[in-house]
């Protein structure tokens, strides 16, 4: 199949070195707020790359559940493989892509585990059904067929029937503190603008712009 032709230019916006925020989590804050306010679909999905002590790679979609001037955190079962691979190599990178709005943000830093109660905190919000199937599911395992979870899912829904659900030892939260930040806005022929915000080893961080 030939795609030679298959083509988007990109004319809705620009970005200058004048109108950036000089934090990328205020810079973040600014277009993810945008990004809501278009009604995209799940603008907190996030790419996750991670990496193997032997740098075997692998990618996949998570949820951004909060961020702060700490990072930004997600939630998963810490017996995945997303997880054995953090615990091996700790550098990741993220990426955002808002096709709607013609952006890209990519982040690059490292994955540290958050605290029990900070995990506890977020698991008390999530919708009951999440709760059980955090219990459920040995994330990233093989099995046999889906009527495994199901039965799984009725074990837990009567072990927990007539109380609170507890968070799993096996369940919690990761912030990826961020070494840079990288922001892209699509431009015609190709000419995008792309800024990196670079943590320094004094507080702050260094901003630059990028050839396209």
């Amino acid at each position: 199949m030939d795609l030679g032709k298959l083509r988007q230019d990109y004319t809705q916006a620009g970005l200058n070195r004048e109108s950036l925020k000089s934090s990328p989590f205020e810079q973040f804050e600014l277009w993810f707020q945008q990004a809501c306010e278009a009604e995209l679909l799940e603008p907190n999905a996030m790419v996750l790359a991670t990496a193997s002590a032997s740098a075997a790679p692998s990618v996949r979609t998570v949820l951004l559940k909060y961020f702060d001037r700490q990072g930004f955190v997600f939630f998963t079962n810490y017996e995945s493989r997303k997880a054995q691979q953090i615990q091996e190599n700790s550098q990741v990178a993220v990426l955002f892509l808002w096709l709607a709005l013609e952006r890209q943000v990519q982040i690059t830093g490292q994955a540290i585990k958050v605290s029990t109660a900070e995990s506890l905190k977020y698991f008390a919000t999530r919708p009951r059904g999440n709760q059980l199937g955090a219990w459920c599911s040995q994330q990233s395992s093989i099995i046999s067929s889906r009527q495994l979870l199901e039965m799984k899912l009725e074990e837990m829904q009567r072990k927990f029937m007539h109380q609170e659900i507890p968070i799993p030892s096996f369940w919690g939260g990761y912030r990826i503190v961020p070494d840079s930040v990288e922001f892209w806005q699509g431009r015609p022929n190709r000419l995008h603008d792309r800024f990196l915000y670079t943590r320094q080893e004094s507080e702050g961080w260094e901003i630059q712009r990028l050839a396209p």
